[in-house]
């Protein structure tokens, strides 16, 4: 397992809700490389005031949570940028608080032209998988990533 770098830390202005380490009220997400299997996961402790229903993980935290783990899987397993083009969500069962560290984790599943499909699953503390879905990437050449988004390249990133 790699540790994920975040170059986007180094902006100044970033402050991203999910992966920056300098929005006060984001969720500071990190991640990492399993370059075995090919995916990417990150793993947060949700607190109680993410809950929708009392006790239970607010399914919008829930999947803003898998967008961003499937960005981070077009960054480094696709080595590009892209932006969220659609969602497929499927909330099998309540993912609680109570149960304890949240993990993410995300795959390429399909590329078609300029549209990379994501599977991304949520299992809650115990390893039970509460969440899970396909989410949908457009996905731009990398000179355009480059130039117009400031990707800054996969080796920025491992």
């Amino acid at each position: 397992m790699i540790k994920v770098k975040n170059p986007y830390d180094n902006l100044p202005e970033h402050g991203c809700f999910c992966c920056s380490g300098k929005n006060p009220i984001g969720l500071k997400l990190n991640f990492w490389y399993h370059e075995g299997d090919k995916t990417v996961e990150t793993r947060w402790l949700p607190e109680i005031y993410y809950q929708g229903y009392p006790g239970v993980l607010h399914g919008g935290i829930q999947s803003t949570i898998m967008d961003e783990v499937a960005s981070w899987c077009i960054y480094v397993l696709e080595g590009t940028a892209g932006v969220t083009h659609s969602m497929e969500v499927f909330y099998s069962k309540p993912l609680l608080i109570a149960k304890g560290e949240v993990l993410a984790r995300g795959r390429i599943e399909n590329r078609e032209k300029h549209i990379v499909t994501v599977y991304v699953e949520l299992l809650d503390g115990e390893g039970n998988l509460c969440t899970s879905g396909k989410i949908k990437y457009f996905v731009f050449p990398v000179d355009i990533a480059k130039s117009r988004y400031d990707y800054p390249g996969k080796e920025a990133f491992l």
